[in-house]
């Protein structure tokens, strides 16, 4: 008895695998870490293409490795199902619905950057986003804030001065 799959079923599985990887990526908020529990129940408990002690073990192998740990996770079951070529379809099933999200979001983007009330927003949430910089600097280096302010000043003078500069040199 031939138990050689056909080349028709062979594709179909990286097909499937593609498809369940976008789908994952695709309805997941919160990024690699909500990921995992989606990865887990499609690939062990749905399609049954690893045990569960399999999955926990390249689970290990996703967060020891550098890089995001769905897209880890997605190269290390496509490559246990298919090899390298399993490991591609997987990543870039993965990694797809983000892309492509992003550059949906950056097209948009492009038609309002000359927008004047676009510009103040931004304009605007700058401060703020210097300031939890800031916040973050303090709470997680433990550092005294007057060391911050102190650093915020002498960047801005650089900023400043290097910005003068270029603006000297354009004229």
């Amino acid at each position: 008895m031939n138990t050689e799959k056909t080349p028709e079923v062979s594709s179909r599985i990286y097909w499937q695998m593609f498809i369940t990887f976008v789908r994952i990526g695709a309805f997941t908020i919160g990024g690699g870490y909500a990921m995992i529990p989606l990865i887990q129940r499609e690939v062990v408990q749905v399609r049954k293409w690893i045990s569960p002690k399999e999955f926990i073990d390249m689970l290990a192998l996703a967060q020891s490795a550098p890089g995001v740990i769905a897209i880890n996770t997605a190269i290390f079951i496509g490559y246990k199902i298919k090899g390298i070529r399993g490991s591609i379809v997987t990543a870039l099933g993965c990694a797809l619905p983000s892309f492509v999200i992003i550059l949906l979001i950056a097209m948009v983007f492009s038609n309002f950057k000359d927008n004047a009330i676009v510009e103040r927003i931004f304009k605007g949430i700058r401060p703020v986003v210097v300031a939890l910089i800031a916040a973050l600097l303090i709470w997680g280096l433990n550092i005294s804030p007057v060391w911050i302010v102190m650093a915020a000043i002498a960047g801005g003078i650089i900023y400043g001065t290097v910005q003068a500069n270029r603006l000297k040199n354009r004229n």
